[in-house]
């Protein structure tokens, strides 16, 4: 892991000197709650683990923090971090101290009483406007009683704010976290190097987030998956009718150039054959299977249909002549439909569980993707679920990271 962190000039973890040091740990403890404050999924708080045991085993101190939800400057106590602290605690079997503020007395106090096997965890750094004003006083603020700066917050990368960026601008010690050297290990080689045939499969909402990464991506793939509503857009530019479909009107005329230019570089481009079809978006809706470009004035396509699933479970699995053998690399970011309905999920979870049976290095791309694996219960089966949706396709696009930039160099 660490080779892909030194060509960046960024240090690793096992780099630092942490006995009796007190580290300021930037986590992505952005976890989703429950209406009673309960944290529903902890996949965020469990990849931060790794990084705070051997912080404690070098014989540092852990001091965390991280932003939950978008409080916009203010004091929200929904979104307090103190059910993340309660369920960092039963992971670790330790006590993890909860000030009421991130920064300030009861911050200061905290840490500076803080003993071996304890983690203080700053409250919701959100709470202060300065946070995303990528604040550099407020961020002196925050690592005044720190000694080293590590950032572990991958999702958080893409953000150039304080606790991301400004901080490692101020504190001449710091480092990446065994998370973000992870990332960052499979993120890496899909930007060219990746095994071939390598494929990548883009779904979700819309292509606008999309353009720089699939851009990039036409010149290391060997072939372009599409699904979910973005695949509407695609076939608008083909010139099919798509019903009440959800379509980017003013991104169809983009979609033709990226058609052509999958032409130009003999890239297969793969799109939906038939759609289940919708009048309405509920859990009780009635659908139907409809073929690409019969939809229905009031029909929207909901999921990609039994024809289209069995082209592209065939592609996958090599039994297609789609593609030169099995795919060896797999990068896949946004579902096949709206998968939180069970009735529109099926092709979504066929594509999860194709994926996982594939003899390939799998990357999940994060956010619903990585909530897509889950559900088809083969999170385990894949070789890497990214922690974060946004940085990870900014990282693919070719974009610089904020919190990765300014990592670079320090103390050595």
């Amino acid at each position: 892991m660490s080779n892909i962190l030194a060509e960046l000039n960024v240090r690793s973890l096992g780099e630092l000197h942490l006995q009796g040091k007190r580290v300021l740990l930037r986590a992505d403890f952005n976890v989703p709650l429950d209406a009673d404050g309960n944290v529903t999924d902890d996949t965020r708080i469990t990849a931060a683990l790794p990084t705070i045991h051997a912080i404690q085993k070098a014989g540092g101190r852990v001091i965390a923090c991280s932003h939950l939800g978008r409080p916009k400057g203010k004091r929200v106590t929904a979104l307090s971090l103190e059910p993340v602290a309660t369920r960092l605690a039963e992971l670790l079997d330790q006590d993890v101290l909860l000030p009421d503020d991130c920064v300030g007395e009861a911050a200061q106090h905290l840490i500076g009483n803080q003993r071996d096997n304890q983690v203080v965890l700053l409250e919701n750094l959100r709470f202060h406007g300065a946070e995303t004003d990528d604040n550099e006083d407020f961020a002196r603020r925050l690592s005044a009683h720190c000694d080293i700066f590590v950032n572990d917050a991958f999702g958080a990368m893409h953000r150039a704010h304080a606790s991301v960026s400004a901080v490692a601008r101020v504190m001449p010690d710091r480092a990446a976290g065994l998370l973000v050297a992870k990332e960052l290990t499979f993120l890496t080689p899909l930007t060219g190097g990746a095994e071939r045939p390598y494929i990548a499969i883009l779904g979700g909402a819309k292509i606008a987030g999309k353009i720089e990464v699939i851009e990039r991506l036409l010149g290391c793939v060997d072939g372009l998956m599409i699904g979910g509503a973005m695949a509407n857009t695609f076939l608008a530019a083909t010139g099919l009718p798509m019903g009440g479909s959800k379509v980017e009107t003013d991104k169809v005329q983009l979609a033709r150039h990226l058609i052509g230019r999958c032409t130009e570089l003999e890239i297969p481009l793969w799109l939906p054959e038939d759609h289940v079809a919708a009048r309405e978006i509920s859990p009780d809706a009635d659908a139907e299977i409809v073929t690409a470009g019969a939809l229905a004035h009031d029909q929207m396509a909901v999921d990609i249909g039994p024809k289209t699933i069995e082209r592209y479970t065939m592609i996958l699995d090599g039994t297609s002549d789609g593609l030169d053998g099995a795919p060896k690399s797999i990068f896949w970011n946004g579902p096949m439909g709206i998968f939180e309905m069970e009735n529109f999920a099926a092709g979504t979870m066929a594509l999860a569980r194709a994926i996982a049976r594939a003899p390939a290095v799998s990357v999940i791309g994060g956010g619903d993707s990585a909530s897509a694996v889950r559900k088809a219960g083969v999170q385990t089966m894949v070789s890497h679920v990214s922690t974060g949706g946004g940085a990870s396709l900014e990282f693919l696009a070719g974009n610089v990271l904020p919190g990765l930039a300014a990592l670079r160099g320090g103390r050595r």
